[in-house]
Formats: C-alpha cells, sequence, structure tokens
C-alpha cells in the first residue's frame, strides 16, 4: 500500500487484491490480448475501431467480456462479468467506482487496461476516455495510457537508480514504470482524483508507491531526487484550466518554463530529470534561446530534443478534440478563437514539442537544443544515459586538452559513410558527404574529405588523436599543425562524439 500516512486506504483501492487475481486468471494481460486477439485486430484496437475487437471477444470467454467490458465499454450482462471478475463482487465493484448499472447490465465506469512497457505487464486504471464512445472530459479528468505517456515511457532511462519523483503523476503510469527500476517512487499531483486512482493502480500492481497531493514543488520541498519524470500541463494556451491533465493556468509556455526552470532544485548529484515539454515559436525569435533562458545559470547539463512543430490552428484543433470536443460545434469554435486570439497576442508562429533532459553537474550550465523531427525505431531513454556520458567525457577534455590528442577513438558499429553522386557535365558529381548512424537517433554529420580521412584512421589500438591530426596536415602538405586546424579537427571530433558517431576508447 502507498506509504503516505495522510492518505486512507479507499474502496477501490481494497478491492484490488481480488480484482488483481481476476485479472490473473482470466489472463487479461498485454501478451495474452495480443495473441487472443490478433496482431490485426489489436491494431484495430489501437485505431479506436470497436467492431473488429468485438467480433473477436465474443469467441474469447471470460476473456473476451472483459474487452468488452473494459476496453470497448460495452454494457455486458451482470451474470457474465460477475464470472468474468470471480472473485470480486459486483456490489463491491459498484461501491468502489469500478463498475456501474446500465439497467439490467454492467458497465466499466473506470479504464481499466493492461500494459507492457518493458518490465511485463502493468494494470494502469484512469477515467474513461472518448477512444471507443463520445465523450465530453470533464476538469478533473484523468488521463490513462495516451501517446504522450508512451512516448515519455520509451524515452525515460531505465538504468537502476535510488530514488524517483513522478511530478504530477496523474493516473500513475509513469510511476508503476519507475517501479521497476527504481528503490523508491514518489508521485505527485495536484488532483485528488488523480491520486484516487494511482493508489489503486499502485495496489493492483502490487507495489508500494508514496502519493503526496500538492501544487507543483510544493509536496516535496527541500528533498532530492536520483530521477525525476514528468508529463506536466504542458498545453500551450491562454491562462486558464479546462482540464487539469493539459492547464496549467500559466499562459502559453508558462508550465514548461516553470517546470524545466526548477526541476534541477529536485535532483541529488549526477541526478537527471525526463520531461516532456512544449515551447512558443515567434516569428523574430529562436526556440532555443527561449529554452536556454529557462535554466539556471550553474549545475545543469541539459539536452532538448524538438520532435515536432505545430502551426497554431493545427495546435487548437489537435487538443480540443483530445477533450472530447467537435471542432465544428459552435461551442468549439469560440474556444478556438480566444485561444488562437492569445497566440495572435503573443505573435505565436508555432509550437514546438518534444523531450527535456537535465543532468545535475558540478560546473556552468550546458545545453544542446536540436531538431529530431525524422523517424527513428529506438527508445530515447538509454540514448539520453548515454549523451550525458559522452557529454561529460567532452567537459573533461575541454578542461583537459591532454586527455583529447591523447585519446583513441573508435568509429561506431552502426557508422556508416554515405556519399551522394548527381548526374554532371563529365558523368557523376559529388554533391554530398555524410557520416550516418544507424542506430538510435539516426543522426548524420555532412563531411569533408578530410574528416573522412581522420575518422578511417580510428580504431582502439590505433593512433592517439594528436597524431592522426599530424599526418592528415601532413597530407595537406603542412610540415606542421597549425592551432587553427588542430582546433577546427577536435571541433569536429567533439560533435562526432557528442551524436555517438565514434566513441572514445
Amino acid at each position: 500500500m502507498p506509504t503516505n500516512p495522510t492518505r486512507t486506504e479507499s474502496l477501490l483501492t481494497a478491492l484490488c487484491f481480488d480484482l488483481r487475481a481476476a485479472l490473473s486468471r482470466v489472463g487479461y494481460d498485454a501478451d495474452t490480448l495480443v495473441e487472443a486477439l490478433g496482431m490485426d485486430v489489436h491494431a484495430a484496437l489501437g485505431r479506436s475501431e470497436p467492431v473488429p475487437v468485438r467480433r473477436a471477444a465474443r469467441e474469447l470467454g471470460e476473456l473476451g467480456t472483459l474487452v468488452r467490458l473494459l476496453l470497448l465499454g460495452d454494457a455486458m450482462p451482470e451474470r457474465e462479468v460477475a464470472a468474468a471478475l470471480a472473485p470480486v463482487r459486483i456490489d463491491q465493484a459498484i461501491a468502489a467506482g469500478l463498475l456501474a448499472r446500465a439497467g439490467d447490465d454492467i458497465r466499466a465506469a473506470l479504464d481499466l487496461r493492461p500494459l507492457d512497457a518493458g518490465a511485463g505487464t502493468r494494470w494502469i486504471l484512469s477515467d474513461l476516455d472518448d477512444s471507443m464512445q463520445r465523450r465530453t472530459l470533464t476538469e478533473e479528468h484523468v488521463l490513462g495510457v495516451g501517446h504522450a505517456s508512451l512516448s515519455l515511457l520509451r524515452a525515460t532511462p531505465t538504468r537502476p537508480v535510488g530514488t524517483v519523483l513522478d511530478l504530477g503523476t496523474g493516473c500513475g503510469v509513469q510511476a508503476v514504470h519507475a517501479a521497476s527500476y527504481a528503490r523508491a517512487v514518489t508521485a505527485t499531483d495536484v488532483n485528488p482524483r488523480a491520486l484516487w486512482l494511482a493508489e489503486a493502480t499502485a495496489a493492483l500492481n502490487g507495489l508500494d508507491i508514496e502519493l503526496l497531493e500538492g501544487s507543483w514543488f510544493e509536496p516535496v520541498a527541500g528533498r532530492r531526487f536520483d530521477q525525476v519524470v514528468a508529463n506536466p500541463p504542458f498545453v500551450v494556451g491562454p491562462a486558464r484550466i479546462e482540464h487539469t491533465y493539459r492547464d496549467s493556468g500559466l499562459a502559453l509556455d508558462g508550465a514548461s518554463e516553470l517546470v524545466i526552470s526548477q526541476a534541477s532544485d529536485l535532483l541529488a548529484p549526477g541526478g537527471t530529470a525526463a520531461m516532456l515539454a512544449a515551447w512558443v515559436h515567434t516569428a523574430d525569435g529562436d526556440w532555443r534561446q527561449r529554452v536556454s533562458s529557462w535554466l539556471p545559470a550553474h549545475g545543469v547539463d541539459a539536452w532538448v530534443v524538438q520532435r515536432d512543430v505545430a502551426d497554431p490552428a493545427l495546435y487548437v484543433g489537435t487538443w480540443l478534440r483530445d477533450a472530447g470536443l467537435d471542432p465544428r460545434d459552435p461551442a468549439a469554435q469560440a474556444r478556438a478563437e480566444q485561444w488562437l486570439d492569445a497566440f495572435e497576442a503573443a505573435e505565436v508562429a508555432g509550437i514546438g514539442f518534444g523531450f527535456v533532459y537535465l543532468r545535475a553537474i558540478d560546473g556552468p550550465t550546458e545545453l544542446l537544443a536540436e531538431d529530431l523531427t525524422h523517424g527513428f525505431d529506438d527508445p530515447l531513454g538509454d540514448e539520453a544515459t548515454a549523451y550525458f556520458e559522452r557529454s561529460a567525457w567532452l567537459r573533461a577534455a575541454a578542461a583537459d586538452n591532454d586527455l583529447a590528442w591523447n585519446a583513441r577513438f573508435t568509429v561506431g558499429p552502426s557508422t556508416a559513410l554515405e556519399r551522394v553522386y548527381l548526374p554532371g557535365a563529365e558523368g557523376w558529381d559529388q554533391r554530398v558527404a555524410r557520416l550516418h548512424r544507424g542506430d538510435g537517433p539516426r543522426w548524420q554529420h555532412e563531411v569533408d574529405e578530410s574528416t573522412i580521412s581522420l575518422v578511417a584512421g580510428m580504431r582502439a589500438d590505433g593512433l592517439p588523436l594528436y597524431e592522426l591530426i599530424e599526418l592528415l596536415a601532413l597530407a595537406h602538405g603542412s610540415e606542421a599543425v597549425s592551432p587553427e586546424f588542430a582546433a577546427d579537427a577536435l571541433s569536429v571530433v567533439a560533435d562526432l562524439v557528442r551524436h555517438g558517431l565514434v566513441r572514445p576508447v
């Protein structure tokens, strides 16, 4: 049970021991669902297409009953629900808020679905969404496992740590995930309903998670954590709160500014933060400078990855639909007008969205903010950990030139040289050469022939960097390495190291 002494166990939490037994008995878990439904039908479930799922569920007995009840929102005969959820009693589940009566039938009052984020099945309780049935979301609505939650799960480092804080936990999905790699997990939220569901989610998975109610950083003031994860209400818009899961009450990107500017205060030495955030693009400003201005001057190594930029109209329409509103409805149109008026007044040209990673360091703040809008398969969690390790090496090398000059480097196993030729007057003309990383974020760097030659000489048992640079200078007809040539070469190598195309031995 949660360790917060100020919270009393709810009826829903008390139900979870028996509910877990029922779900396990029936096979209501991530792997069994995929196997039972089949890949095509399971994909239809992800597309919010209930008919193929319902047809398949009819042949799955008690598992099919739970699929229709909990995933499709169908009203089901009480006798069938009672059999599928035994030993849970229907009257208990109704009193706890899990189920509700619909005439003579039973329907789900909450969303309950299995999720495997890499540590086996976890069951997540949340409010019903509009994925299978049209619903307008209330102000206190608690989101389940949506696209943003899944993207943060995949982007969060999972190296074992001591303590994790889930800031703004919602239904508890990030906290439950953190329990697989942390010794102790603390989760906070300003919404009491969110904590009610997070408490039950933790109990349903047999986890001990500390739950604290309060706004932003207040519940954990003065504490430090090895890792912080946050999916805050980062939606960019007017200073209002229509839905607590998305709206902060702060104007424009104020929520992201608040979390990014203060999250480092929660980190223990060497601690890491992984967060979703959004920021405004203006016609005469650089989004990188905007995000940079939010960081403290000392103590942070920051990596900001912009995954997408939306124009204001698309952004507003997307979030109206997310709340279950039809943009064609007059009331929704009035909200859109107010929203776009606020953007116009602030000269917003676009809204960027992505991941923010922070590492607590002892030194001046560093920032790399870059676009990663192309597709890639690997999650960013492991990459973020590797990025900070490479960044730490580069800081050490900048402080001690001998470390860099005497270092030997290897080319990453997935790094490839790509040359692009186009037809020319006398045959094929090379137009560009790139070093391309084939894994992780799949970074590409345009390179010249000198860089290609330098990288070609890198081996674990080869020459140190300075000797490679000397050979390169000789190949260019110079008997000595000029300071400018050496500085340019070192800068190129540092860029390749930062993105993992070459690695110091």
